[in-house]
């Protein structure tokens, strides 16, 4: 079919995912990557290279090999993936609190708004420009992003109310606003419940930077009860700050001193995390690799084993008439590849194999097993005759790529 041909590779499966994405294995769940940043791409599963003609196993003994390869199968792998909302801000507080009205308040986000609990079941995003001047444009890049958080109840730590799925999209954000009904039967129980929840969900959530919002001062109950010293006094006291500020979501009273102070703590929190960012990043990175080498190191384990009418007569892969030839049983993903890339018709691609054992080290283990030549040798169901005769040749396979 002309010269120097060779398999033809298939194109990239491309998965597109919102960043904040986590990919980990399945079976295992190691973390593979955390995408972040747009435009970060990974590689979960390898295509197989297309196999390589004869062209590409010519050399100067050998002008015109009679050897070509078959295609490499592809890896194959369950992935599963997490979203971690990447927000600046999280919004955060008990059903019906007027967290989704707050949203569309200060963005141009249009979350589902109503007058009953559990109106919003997943995260909404907005942005929210112009935060540093309060909404008077300055021609400044000071946009935040903001996540309405599905409202939380007791045991949401535990999966009440999908509260665990809600949470971790919280993990990410720099600063908390926590926002109180101030209609509520109780604003104070409402506050500590929830802060309790994010600190049994996990520790760090609770030394998020919050700013409470007591809200619904267009109501009148509402604003009577925050214009008593003494449930300000309780307020304050049940915090460990003193950023608190009433509002009305609905009249977008105090909202502009709001923003300001909120944009304030982000990009002071931007400074201070920085250092921890960059550790963070290393520290992934190298569990990365780590995983790898692993992956790496059981992808080039083999096993040797003798084959006996006893050990293996259930198997139907390794069920052989019982001719009275010795067989050994070889298995292990390289060398198991590289017997499904071997054309067998070819008599060169069968010594160019028995080399290929030589070099990954599987002969001298058949040998050391007690293997002797005309034993027979058995991978993926296919047999051939073991020659553990040292010989030059081995030297090609290593060229061929197939060890380090």
């Amino acid at each position: 079919h002309g010269k120097s041909k060779h398999g033809e590779g298939a194109s990239d499966l491309v998965l597109k995912v919102p960043p904040g994405t986590l990919v980990r294995d399945s079976e295992t769940g190691n973390l593979l990557v955390d995408l972040v940043e747009h435009g970060e791409r990974v590689v979960v599963a390898k295509g197989g290279r297309g196999g390589r003609g004869n062209a590409a196993f010519k050399t100067d003994r050998n002008r015109a090999p009679r050897v070509a390869e078959r295609g490499e199968a592809g890896e194959e792998r369950w992935v599963r993936l997490e979203l971690k909302l990447v927000a600046d801000v999280g919004i955060i507080g008990v059903p019906n609190a007027g967290k989704s009205t707050l949203l569309a308040a200060v963005t141009n986000a249009r979350p589902k708004i109503a007058d009953y609990p559990f109106t919003t079941v997943i995260p909404n995003l907005g942005v929210a420009n112009n935060c540093s001047s309060g909404g008077i444009d300055t021609g400044m890049d000071d946009s935040l992003v903001l996540a309405d958080i599905p409202g939380l109840l007791e045991g949401a730590h535990e999966g009440v109310g999908m509260g665990d799925a809600f949470l971790r999209h919280v993990e990410r954000c720099r600063c908390l606003i926590h926002v109180l009904n101030g209609c509520s039967d109780d604003p104070l129980y409402d506050l500590r419940a929830v802060n309790l929840e994010l600190e049994l969900f996990t520790p760090e959530l609770a030394l998020k930077p919050q700013v409470v919002l007591y809200n619904k001062m267009d109501v009148p109950e509402a604003r009577q009860r925050w214009e008593d010293p003494e449930f300000r006094k309780e307020l304050l006291a049940a915090l460990p700050h003193r950023r608190v500020a009433a509002i009305s979501a609905v009249t977008r009273e105090g909202l502009g001193s709001v923003l300001r102070n909120v944009w304030r703590i982000v990009q002071q929190v931007k400074t201070d995390e920085q250092p921890m960012l960059e550790q963070k990043r290393l520290d992934a990175q190298l569990e990365i690799e780590r995983v790898q080498r692993e992956a790496a190191e059981r992808d080039r384990a083999f096993e040797v084993v003798r084959w006996s009418p006893e050990l293996h007569q259930f198997s139907s892969d390794e069920a052989f008439e019982d001719d009275g030839k010795v067989r050994w049983l070889i298995r292990g993903p390289s060398i198991e590849r590289a017997a499904a890339m071997t054309n067998w018709n070819l008599l060169e691609g069968v010594d160019r194999f028995q080399r290929i054992l030589k070099a990954l080290g599987v002969s001298a283990e058949l040998i050391k097993a007690g293997a002797e030549d005309e034993d027979l040798v058995v991978i993926n169901g296919m047999e051939l005759e073991f020659f553990g005769t040292e010989n030059i040749y081995s030297r090609m396979a290593v060229a061929d790529g197939y060890v380090d």
